[in-house]
């Protein structure tokens, strides 16, 4: 299980508010699922991707979708 980075609880609202799926950042992570799309989080193509899911809480289809 990936441990969620720390935010400041007014950003960590505001990540929360604007996530069109209505799941929590910190609560996808913990669970091991994307907090955008819902699917599994459990596979990543490399160390930094992994580190990304730490921050937004984006699986691998959605870090490449949103960032190329």
């Amino acid at each position: 299980m990936a441990e969620p980075t720390k935010k400041a609880t007014g950003l960590e609202k505001l990540i929360d508010a604007i996530n069109p799926s209505g799941r929590g950042r910190v609560d996808s992570i913990e669970q091991n699922i994307c907090s955008w799309c819902g699917k599994s989080a459990t596979e990543f193509k490399d160390a930094l991707s992994r580190k990304e899911y730490a921050i937004s809480g984006f699986c691998q289809e959605c870090q490449d979708k949103t960032f190329g």
